[in-house]
């Protein structure tokens, strides 16, 4: 991640901390920081886990709060104004609000820094990356002399930000799409651009 100027991540593969855990697990880099998490679909929107060593089982909003609690993580609200049904018991449960997200618009980011300020909740920012050019867009200043990653992440102080171009997120859509069976067939104009963006990302 040097390149990227980053001393740690947190992969947040939605349902599962298995990319977290491999990440983790073939990271040859001392120096860099992986944090293993999992965004987790539930009732009222998603929900970030962070520090996990244990999938989450319920989708449920309290019961994922409390699992992740249970395992000492993080608990950080994203993208709040983006696929949320925000209510007071949530809002005061969670640890973090994600107040920049480089997927969401300006409008949006701005209403999640002021959601964060009204509940006194630390400001976090998320990259949201699914291609790897995204990696890195938004990042987080900690104090290195804060022992505790945890405390410090909590405690940070700037957020760096640049958003992600909106063709990477119209594209994101129609592979969700596919996979969960909305659409069944792609039109040849979408595969084209998503074979051409992909060319660029890894090859």
């Amino acid at each position: 991640m040097q390149k990227k100027n980053l001393d740690g991540i947190a992969i947040t593969d939605h349902g599962t901390i298995k990319g977290g855990l491999e990440a983790k697990k073939i990271n040859k880099d001392p120096n860099l920081i992986v944090i293993v998490g999992c965004e987790i679909n539930t009732e009222i929107g998603d929900i970030i886990g962070l520090f996990l060593n244990k999938e989450i089982n319920s989708r449920n909003s309290m019961e994922v709060i409390r699992e992740i609690k249970a395992q000492d993580g993080i608990v950080v609200l994203p993208h709040p104004y983006r696929g949320h049904k925000l209510n007071e018991e949530l809002l005061n449960s969670v640890d973090a609000i994600e107040g920049f997200n480089a997927r969401s618009t300006i409008e949006e980011n701005e209403k999640g820094m002021e959601l964060a300020k009204k509940y006194n909740k630390p400001i976090v920012a998320g990259s949201d990356a699914h291609f790897t050019s995204e990696i890195g867009n938004a990042k987080c200043c900690i104090n290195e002399e804060i022992g505790d990653l945890k405390l410090a992440l909590l405690s940070h102080k700037k957020i760096y930000c640049n958003p992600s171009p909106q063709h990477y997120k119209e594209i994101s859509q129609i592979i969700k799409s596919f996979k969960m069976r909305k659409i069944k067939k792609i039109p040849f104009q979408i595969i084209y651009l998503a074979h051409n963006l992909i060319k660029r990302e890894f090859i």
